[in-house]
């Protein structure tokens, strides 16, 4: 949405705010949802219980299909193999290894050129990723594409839980769905066309807690979706506050989930908590079943482990998750860092849940710190401030204490101090009355999982 468009929604009440929010979803629920859906999440549980054979011989005709498409209609790729050939390598791109590992930085730089040259960006929709590592990137899909993705959802996701997309549900995600200044509720607005509450979680605090916690039983909903951190605060108030929230289950996304949050979450909002991992970019995704365990969609992805050179890696030795995306056609990533860090495991044994899916047996590296602001709220991926406007390779948020943060930021060229203070201004906007530096940076350190935090909190709770 436009920022015009935005100051506009913004400045309507809050039942005309819910209003134009139905009126969105109902819009997305026509893209995402067709006569096909059911059939599809059918066609998707089946697979579930497919043998090694069966994925790899289906996996092999997926790859045969996507790295030719791609090396012949997509021009990121098609050019890369032209110049291959030109210095007179004969390596065959219908053999996975011979691709190079794709970086973000450059999907984030060369967008365009990573949709076939036979789509029409008129009849796709255009996603963000969320910009867990810094800066978000925009990727296209055509309807077919979001209808299997959200095919895949319902079976492996809502299906595993007990739910569907008929269910009322919430959400706390990072969308300014009430402006930023907001100190009375509602910090939420009622989505009729997807039976979604929108739970704003730039604005989850202490003071707004118990609001939250009367939304979700006045909106009588099934299960909750969001944040891990978001969520356990919420869960915690609920525990203060003895209220009996009964939900059917809680399912996080975007940040790993500890056995501590685990326990809060299950005991505040009475149900079983499920772990997810997943990303904007529709190119692998794992969802935990009622054992425990998580387990891969390969008809998401096709996942490598590697280590930092790119090398697999032993079972049992955590490295870099690298995926070949099964889904998108028409923008194709293929062999994408992911930048997010797993292990396989050393010794692999059936799932006591039945499913013969492959299970991931950790994952590392997906959990951010919190901003916690002088009025008690808690921030989380506000990655929003790293636009694809801005002049920057990556970017990190140091909170230094209640008041005082510095933004480090890796500059690209064309880098100013335009960039600098828009920065510093999109900041004190989510933060509040704060002093707000602006650090220029060759490179940002990398955790020893290798990769760095969007958020560093460095002042003591």
């Amino acid at each position: 949405m436009s920022s015009a468009l935005m100051k506009i929604y913004h400045a309507l009440p809050a039942p005309l705010r819910s209003l134009a929010a139905s009126w969105h979803g109902y819009r997305l629920r026509r893209w995402r949802y067709g006569a096909e859906t059911d059939r599809l999440a059918a066609q998707a549980r089946e697979r579930e219980n497919w043998t090694p054979a069966q994925w790899q011989r289906w996996e092999s005709e997926q790859l045969a299909r996507l790295l030719t498409r791609a090396a012949m209609r997509v021009p990121y790729y098609r050019q890369y193999w032209r110049e291959r050939r030109e210095n007179g390598d004969a390596a065959s791109f219908e053999v996975l290894a011979n691709w190079p590992v794709l970086q973000k930085e450059t999907l984030r730089h060369e967008t365009a050129s990573f949709v076939a040259d036979d789509c029409d960006k008129a009849k796709m929709v255009c996603e963000h990723t969320s910009g867990t590592t810094g800066t978000p990137v925009d990727l296209w899909q055509s309807r077919d594409t979001t209808r299997a993705w959200y095919a895949l959802y319902e079976a492996r996701t809502r299906g595993w839980y007990g739910v569907s997309r008929r269910d009322r549900w919430g959400i706390v995600g990072a969308q300014r769905v009430v402006p930023l200044e907001t100190k009375s509720p509602p910090f939420w607005v009622w989505n009729a066309g997807l039976n979604q509450l929108y739970l704003s979680a730039l604005h989850v605090a202490p003071w707004s807690s118990a609001a939250y916690l009367q939304a979700i039983k006045k909106h009588r909903l099934k299960y909750l979706l969001g944040y891990t951190n978001s969520l356990v605060f919420l869960a915690q108030a609920a525990l203060e506050a003895k209220e009996k929230l009964q939900l059917d289950v809680v399912i996080t996304n975007g940040e790993q989930v500890t056995a501590r949050q685990r326990k809060i979450m299950e005991e505040g909002f009475g149900c079983p908590v499920r772990e997810t991992y997943g990303m904007s970019e529709a190119a692998a995704a794992a969802g935990e079943c009622e054992a425990g365990c998580l387990h891969l969609w390969p008809d998401v992805g096709h996942v490598e482990i590697l280590d930092d050179d790119y090398r697999p890696v032993p079972a049992g030795t955590p490295g870099r998750i690298i995926t070949t995306g099964l889904l998108n056609f028409d923008m194709p990533l293929i062999r994408y860092d992911t930048r997010d860090t797993a292990s396989l495991p050393a010794d692999p044994k059936p799932c006591s849940c039945g499913r013969t899916l492959p299970v991931l047996a950790d994952l590392l590296g997906r959990a951010d710190d919190v901003l916690v602001t002088k009025d008690g709220r808690r921030l989380v991926q506000i990655d929003g401030i790293f636009g694809s406007d801005l002049h920057i390779k990556e970017g990190q948020i140091v909170q230094k204490s209640y008041d005082a943060y510095c933004v480090r930021v890796v500059p690209s060229a064309g880098w100013s101090q335009t960039d600098a203070d828009k920065l510093r201004a999109d900041l004190k906007q989510r933060v509040g009355d704060a002093a707000v530096t602006v650090e220029v940076v060759e490179h940002i350190d990398r955790t020893w999982a290798g990769k760095f935090r969007i958020i560093i909190s460095e002042i003591k709770r």
